[in-house]
């Protein structure tokens, strides 16, 4: 039975979806626009926090916005709504038993899900058979082994490491962002191309300071706290130290760097030889 994540699942995690899709927006968004009269599926869109970039980058194309979570679905449509959104469709739906007709969709979008996933190559493969022969993918994921800081500690590291671990416990992946290659090669996408989207942040960047390092990564990180001292990844006192570490960067002298990876793939059949 494939394991589902929900995204947004309690007040404080939807809050930093919110925060890191309004601090990501030109990093990751800026070259993602869809022609007019083009029908996208977005698949797994969890509260909306990426449909709103999504719509307002691309008025003239019209979005179907996926999620398993009914709560999600209706958090999203409210968000869109609230931010006068018209070009989106929000409906609940699985990406692993999608309700549509195949070769229906001329591009998909993907961000934050397949990290969630025990079977990214599977879910790659069922929003494959959504689209039409040459519509494209999009797929947006980071990778928690590309985090470095200044000033370094083993704390902090430990900490981000427990987040790896537990989503390792829950058959994710948080190094995913590096295999989007791969993976996309093995569910049978032509000529996939994947660049690096590098957060560099350090106080002459006070939007990124507050935004990036504060609310959305030590944000994350910090949301972990129970199930990893559950999980006895990290002792109360180890844990928390990592932490103060962690928001220690956000100060004058402090830097932070992580690393998301963008990846656009076409679905053209391989040419017989």
């Amino acid at each position: 039975m494939v394991k589902r994540y929900v995204h947004g699942y309690d007040v404080r995690e939807s809050q930093r979806l919110q925060d890191q899709a309004g601090t990501l927006v030109e990093l990751l968004h800026s070259d993602t626009q869809y022609p007019t009269g083009s029908l996208v599926l977005e698949a797994g869109c969890g509260i909306g926090a990426q449909t709103i970039t999504l719509a307002l980058n691309s008025p003239q194309a019209q979005i179907v916005s996926i999620d398993v979570s009914e709560a999600s679905i209706h958090q999203a449509s409210i968000a869109a709504q609230k931010a006068g959104i018209h070009n989106v469709t929000f409906r609940q739906a699985d990406i692993f038993d999608l309700p549509f007709a195949p070769q229906s969709f001329d591009h998909v979008f993907v961000c934050f899900v397949l990290e969630h996933l025990p079977h990214p190559v599977q879910a790659l493969q069922a929003l494959k058979a959504a689209l039409k022969p040459n519509g494209t993918i999009t797929v947006i994921e980071g990778d928690h082994g590309s985090t470095y800081f200044h000033p370094d500690s083993d704390y902090a590291r430990r900490a981000v490491q427990c987040q790896v671990e537990l989503q390792k416990m829950a058959d994710g992946n948080a190094l995913i962002g590096r295999a989007l290659y791969p993976l996309l090669v093995e569910a049978g996408f032509r000529t996939p191309f994947v660049t690096p989207r590098i957060v560099y942040v350090d106080s002459s960047k006070p939007n990124w300071v507050d935004g990036f390092t504060k609310k959305t990564f030590t944000a994350m990180i910090e949301g972990v706290r129970a199930p990893a001292l559950d999980a006895g990844l990290m002792s109360v006192r180890d844990f928390d130290r990592g932490i103060a570490d962690l928001y220690r960067t956000a100060e004058a002298d402090g830097v932070f760097c992580y690393t998301f990876f963008k990846a656009t793939a076409n679905n053209t059949l391989a040419p017989d030889r």
